[in-house]
Formats: C-alpha cells, structure tokens, sequence
C-alpha cells in the first residue's frame, strides 16, 4: 500500500464514520465534478482524499469555532468578543492547511475572495485541475451553511454573482446575472501551495589514490 492509499485510510478512520453518516452523497458528487473537471488528468485517488477530506474538516472545525447557527451571527458574536473564530477566511485557510499537506499533483488549491472589503465579503477554497483556470474550478465553502460544505462550480454560484450584492440577493431577490463575483487572491493562493521538497544532500565522491 503506498503513502496516498495509507493517508486515506488513517483520515477515513478518524473523522470517516460521521462524516459518510452526514455527507454521504455531498462526498461522492464533489469525488465525481472533481474528476469531471478533467477526466483524463484528475487521479481519482486524489478526488477521493480531497473530497472526504473537505468535507469532515469543515465540519470539525464548525465545532472547534463553538458554531452553533446562522454564520452571520456567529460572525456578529466574534466582532463583540464572544467568540475568537470561525469567520469565511478562518475556514479557508484551516481546510487549506489541511489540504496543503497532502501535496496533491492533479489537483490546486487556489483562494478565492468575492466582494473583497466589501460587508458580505467571502473567502473560500476553489480546486481546478492543471492547467485551468480559477474560474474553471469548484468553489469550496464550509462557512456559508455554518461547518457543512458548500460546493459547486465557480460560475454556477447563485449567491455571488455580480448584481446579486446584498441579503436580497442571497435570497434570490434579484435576477442572475451569470457574473460571478469570486476572484482570484494570488497571496491567498501562494499560501495553499506546499512548500517545495527539501533538497536531497549532494553525493561525496571519495577520492582514491593509485599506488605506484
């Protein structure tokens, strides 16, 4: 059994029994639009350790923040000091922390902002496959539904789309503009990104002296 095989294993042991109980068919619709993204390319091995993966991270993490409802009012409880974290970019960058371990070769690890600065700003993970772009991929979001994940094409996100700004347009208050408003955060993106491996020590050639 190689190292990837075994790594799967360990993380189904761990988090694996609750999180087929609860996402069962979440984990393997988001395996399936991983390798669909790129069928001849995407090993899917790596979908199925991403997806599980996303999945019971998220999930663990809304019980580490202390998430017990809307995201909006736990955000609302972190601004006045009741709670410490578990805003959009917290997710993002512990599921990322936890996806850049795994040093996937089919698949990147991108971030993505919508409405920076802005009061519904949202931070969130997006995979595409080599060689595709950002707004190719899937948006992976574990704050919007409070630790279960949300996911779906980039350019099929109702909720942020370009004049869609605002409680109405989450609401579906307006009508789809087919804009999406996520973008690309290359500091973000940079952070997601495994650091290289260590380079091996160079080889000490011994010298030997021919006796004359």
């Amino acid at each position: 059994m190689n190292s990837k095989a075994v790594l799967i294993v360990t993380v189904g042991v761990w988090l694996g029994v609750t999180a087929w109980a609860q996402d069962e068919k979440s984990i393997r619709d988001l395996r399936d639009a991983l390798i669909a993204l790129s069928p001849p390319t995407v090993d899917p091995r790596e979908a199925d350790l991403l997806s599980l993966t996303v999945h019971t991270t998220s999930r663990q993490l809304a019980r580490e923040y202390g998430v017990t409802g809307d995201p909006a009012f736990h955000n609302y409880l972190i601004n006045i000091g009741v709670k410490k974290r578990g805003i959009c970019a917290d997710y993002t960058h512990d599921i990322g922390a936890r996806l850049r371990e795994m040093r996937f070769k089919t698949l990147v690890l991108r971030w993505g902002t919508a409405w920076e600065k802005g009061s519904d700003e949202n931070n969130a993970l997006i995979v595409t496959a080599r060689n595709q772009s950002f707004y190719e991929g899937i948006v992976l979001d574990g704050w919007r539904r409070s630790g279960r994940l949300f996911w779906c094409l980039v350019k099929d996100d109702a909720e942020y789309e370009t004049g869609r700004h605002g409680f109405l347009g989450h609401l579906g208050g307006h009508a789809r503009t087919w804009i999406t408003a996520w973008k690309e955060d290359s500091q973000g993106t940079a952070s997601l990104q495994p650091p290289p491996p260590p380079p091996k020590p160079a080889l000490k050639l011994k010298m030997v002296r021919r006796k004359t």
